[in-house]
């Protein structure tokens, strides 16, 4: 698919000054089935609607008291048809998971099996409502008790928070609990320590709870530097947050010892799950003495990513901080009945810090990721992580003896291969190897992350990913690799064969254009 079939043919490569195929010019701007696409403005009009409505009588009453509108809001209109191929269109330009192979680093951009999505879709979990009477959804109660249930199995854990609805939100959960901790015992700390090699939202996530962040540098190998580390420990250090496998894509071997250190003087550790894929069935966080990691349910179990959600980012707490997790979770009683702990129960809520969000969670990412876990079971969710770290291995060793990978001889990698842009001839740039990547039918790979790394290509190949995908992977990054270090200049123009070339990304985010000028 995103190679040259066997026969070696492939399409002629010259241009025109635009940067498309030579070729006459068509009337439309289409090219076959590349379809030039207007926006909703262009193809509809403002004075007509696409469906028949009633004539509004003026004398009818309203509920809108003052926000009725008094002018036309200027929406278009458009019949079912337009409507349904503007968007079938435009999704035809869009690069998804069931289209190629998706490199994201740190991101674990999997395959969702069919099988998650045909039981989320059961009318018994798709239909309810979250303020039903629990007696008539005991099934999803029992959904959400028995994940949970998984999770602290698979963690080593004693208790989990399911109402996140995100890593970033679990990571808030987490540093939350350790707040609510400490308060409890009456110590008032304020710095959470950061490691370089962790995932940026985790100073982030610190930072909005009010506590003043440190970074802790990493060694020449990538992992953090333990002397550092507890250099700084004391008795104002709240917690330390720390990404397990790092964002250098290696395990943190030192874990224990750091976890040690980090109680010794009073504080917890926080512990960034989103790279759980890579050890999941082969090592339980909470034996390496984590006291609180959120899970992505998208990247390990997964449930559909990206999107603006929806999300769920599960949290499972230690023995210390179980008694402080937020409301609402879910018991089972002694009859076998399912039921939520609520705020009204007041004996059995504990000094839970409260709530995280009005309702438990995301039902739909609940069912997928069970569904997900009991189809693979225990050795098949092991051989997830044995597989996707193969994957990772096999990129970085057939890549590193033309890209810098500085990491390389720290041992194997885990669920990512960390590249940089050294020995790049005519200015070329990480950026451009991405856009090139483009044009040979490539999601590019996560750029500049992480900060460690100059030029950083972060490359997540998932345990989806077969042996002839990531051969072709392979062949077309060495290939654009190769370009840049030859100091290939056409490559500061690519992409040449997407739907539109390169933008001005500065630009973009600096200045957006969020409104329509007809």
């Amino acid at each position: 698919m995103n190679a040259p079939n066997q026969s070696g043919w492939k399409p002629a490569m010259e241009l025109s000054e635009d940067g498309m195929h030579n070729g006459p010019a068509t009337t439309t701007g289409n090219r076959a089935l590349m379809l030039e696409e207007p926006l909703l403005f262009e193809i509809g009009r403002v004075d007509v609607t696409g469906v028949d409505l009633p004539a509004i009588d003026p004398a009818a009453p309203t509920r809108l008291g003052g926000l009725a509108r008094s002018e036309p809001i200027g929406l278009v209109g458009l019949t079912e048809p337009e409507t349904v191929r503007h968007y079938t269109r435009l999704s035809r330009q869009n690069y998804g998971i069931d289209l190629g192979f998706f490199p994201l680093g740190s991101c674990t951009m999997k395959h969702n099996p069919r099988l998650n999505e045909k039981m989320a879709r059961l009318p018994g979990f798709a239909d309810i409502h979250p303020l039903a009477p629990q007696s008539t959804v005991q099934g999803a109660l029992e959904v959400i008790h028995q994940l949970g249930g998984w999770l602290c199995t698979l963690t080593g854990m004693p208790a989990v928070a399911m109402s996140p609805k995100a890593g970033a939100h679990g990571e808030l959960c987490g540093i939350l609990a350790i707040r609510a901790a400490h308060e409890a015992r009456g110590d008032a700390r304020e710095v959470v320590l950061v490691p370089e090699s962790a995932h940026g939202t985790n100073p982030a996530t610190a930072a909005f709870a009010n506590y003043r962040v440190e970074d802790i540098p990493a060694t020449p190998e990538g992992r953090v530097d333990v002397a550092a580390l507890k250099a700084r420990l004391g008795p104002d250090v709240a917690a330390v947050m720390i990404t397990n496998p790092n964002t250098c894509g290696l395990f943190e071997k030192d874990f224990r010892e750091i976890a040690d250190a980090v109680h010794a003087v009073g504080g917890y550790v926080y512990c960034d799950g989103a790279n759980f894929n890579a050890i999941v069935g082969k090592v339980r966080p909470g034996d390496l003495g984590v006291d609180a990691m959120h899970i992505n349910l998208h990247k390990t179990f997964s449930t559909p990513h990206g999107g603006g959600g929806p999300g769920s980012g599960p949290v499972v707490l230690s023995e210390a901080l179980a008694p402080y997790a937020p409301l609402p979770f879910v018991r089972k009683d002694d009859a076998g009945t399912f039921y939520l702990v609520e705020e009204e129960d007041r004996e059995e809520r504990g000094p839970t810090f409260g709530r995280m969000t009005a309702f438990h969670g995301q039902m739909g990412m609940f069912t997928r990721a069970l569904t997900y876990m009991l189809s693979h079971g225990a050795d098949g969710l092991k051989q997830v992580a044995e597989d996707a770290v193969l994957n990772a291995n096999y990129i970085l060793r057939a890549m590193e003896d033309i890209l810098h990978a500085p990491f390389a001889a720290s041992g194997p990698c885990m669920h990512e291969a960390l590249f940089g842009d050294k020995d790049f001839g005519g200015g070329l740039s990480t950026l451009d190897v991405a856009k090139g990547l483009i044009d040979e039918g490539y999601h590019p790979m996560t750029v500049y992350f992480p900060l460690v790394v100059h030029g950083a290509m972060l490359v997540e190949p998932t345990e989806t990913e077969s042996k002839a995908a990531i051969d072709q992977f392979v062949t077309a990054f060495r290939a654009v690799v190769e370009r840049a270090l030859a100091g290939d200049e056409a490559l500061k123009q690519a992409p040449y064969y997407a739907p539109r070339r390169r933008l001005d990304e500065t630009g973009a985010a600096r200045k957006p254009k969020l409104a329509y000028e007809g």
